[in-house]
């Protein structure tokens, strides 16, 4: 394994980094969902070239980040950016990794107007929600509703 303070390079997803993708999706969720990833893929491609990222240690993808500039969706501005996914393999988790990742993603959005940035986390999902809110985001205004049926 990669010594522990060498740093990541990153770098624009492609989707060649599918099937690793997939393993650390697989990894941290316990469930495999390739299609689901191949088509997240061919979307990030076409239309989010600079806030769909990977984290490489040894020629070889240890995390992600997949996010975009709005597009108007649910009446969000143009100038509000979205982090959709953040992926980081175990082996490699609290390195830091997660952290370059949305920098080098708000260093991206900002080039292109973005000046906020939201994104959705499970309330109960303690380890994701102390990581937004370690990089500085607050709760904000929307409100998610639900309808059980």
């Amino acid at each position: 394994m990669t010594d522990k303070s060498a740093l990541p390079v990153i770098r624009k997803m492609a989707f060649k980094d599918l099937k690793r993708i997939i393993e650390i999706d697989t990894q941290v969720l316990g469930t495999a969902r390739p299609e689901y990833w191949e088509m997240k893929l061919i979307i990030a491609e076409r239309h989010s070239p600079v806030s769909s990222l990977v984290a490489e240690m040894d020629g070889r993808v240890v995390g992600f980040i997949i996010g975009d500039a709005s597009g108007w969706e649910y009446g969000v501005p143009e100038s509000t950016g979205l982090i959709d996914t953040v992926g980081v393999d175990p082996l490699y988790q609290r390195r830091g990794i997660a952290s370059l990742l949305f920098k080098e993603m708000i260093a991206n959005l900002k080039k292109v107007g973005v000046n906020k940035v939201t994104t959705f986390v499970v309330w109960s999902d303690w380890e994701l929600l102390k990581f937004f809110n370690t990089v500085g985001f607050k709760m904000g205004k929307m409100v998610n509703l639900e309808y059980d049926i």
